[in-house]
């Protein structure tokens, strides 16, 4: 029986909700998604939760404020002059954004507020400072 180990290649279902039930990010109702243990794809708490369990396996984690997608940072919200970002860029509240880096590397940030002037996007992850139930269904492990 393969168990999940620190390097392990893992397919699974998961799902984030919040204490009060609602659904954040889910793949149940959609493909497994499969990761390498290690490389940072789920923070290590998450990760931890993993290590142990085989195929076949079904658990639940009640993960406290913080633990499952790291704090809140305040300086992640930004006030972004709207003459900064593309034209094309559709602006709604509650929109989430991608943009992309320098580097290359894209990253999202949501829309909290907007204005005629501005924007303010948090690039927090969404669940960044929040306490979730994390399940899991262990589909493959190599």
């Amino acid at each position: 029986m393969n168990l999940i180990g620190n390097e392990s290649l893992v397919t699974l279902h998961f799902r984030f909700a919040l204490p009060d039930g609602t659904v954040m990010i889910s793949t149940f109702e959609s493909t497994p998604a499969t990761l390498q243990i290690g490389r940072g794809e789920l923070g290590r708490k998450i990760e931890d939760c993993l290590i142990g369990l085989s195929v076949g396996a079904e658990r639940s984690f009640d993960l406290a404020a913080g633990e499952a997608f790291g704090p809140r940072h305040e300086e992640l919200v930004e006030r972004i002059p709207r003459n900064e970002l593309p034209a094309d860029v559709e602006l709604e509240a509650q929109a989430v954004l991608t943009f992309t880096a320098p580097d290359g590397n894209a990253f999202s940030g949501q829309v909290l507020e907007l204005d005629d002037d501005s924007v303010v996007i948090d690039f927090n992850h969404p669940l960044a400072g929040r306490a979730v139930r994390f399940d899991v269904q262990v589909v493959g492990v190599s």
